[in-house]
């Protein structure tokens, strides 16, 4: 099963990070990186840059509108994630809890969903692609 290990701030967090050293967190999280590929569990995993420099599309309107950010509350941003292959979801969550993030962060953990989610649309000729596609990007 893969699971999406999603990291959020708070304002909190955010405060308490600028009391640690950068180079520290890069080390700590670099470890916990080694960690995961070591294992063989990461498939993949990204930091995400500064809200200011993203942009959000609302559909809500015709034609969909762009917004730049910063938008949303600090606890609803997304700061980066990791993607992981693992046998269960009490397995997802020991890796998740072994995250070194500080006071105030939190690990969204949500599943992967994969061609079995959509057994009763096997016919549909985009999940019968879909198998192929994974293929193709070597997601299988």
């Amino acid at each position: 099963m893969k699971y999406m290990l999603i990291m959020r701030a708070t304002d909190a967090a955010i405060e308490a990070s600028k009391e640690v050293d950068f180079e520290e967190i890069i080390n700590q999280m670099g470890r916990y990186n080694e960690s995961m590929i070591e294992a063989g569990v990461l498939l993949a995993g990204e930091g995400l840059s500064d809200p200011s420099e993203g942009f959000v599309v609302d559909f809500s309107d015709e034609p969909p509108l762009v917004t730049d950010g910063p938008y949303g509350e600090t606890h609803e941003l997304f700061n980066g994630f990791w993607i992981i292959q693992v046998s269960s979801r009490e397995e997802a969550a020991e890796w998740a809890k072994r995250c070194p993030l500080g006071p105030g962060a939190k690990l969204e953990v949500r599943r992967v969903t994969d061609e079995s989610d959509f057994e009763a649309y096997s016919e549909n000729e985009y999940v019968k692609k879909e198998v192929g596609w994974r293929e193709q990007l070597g997601t299988a």
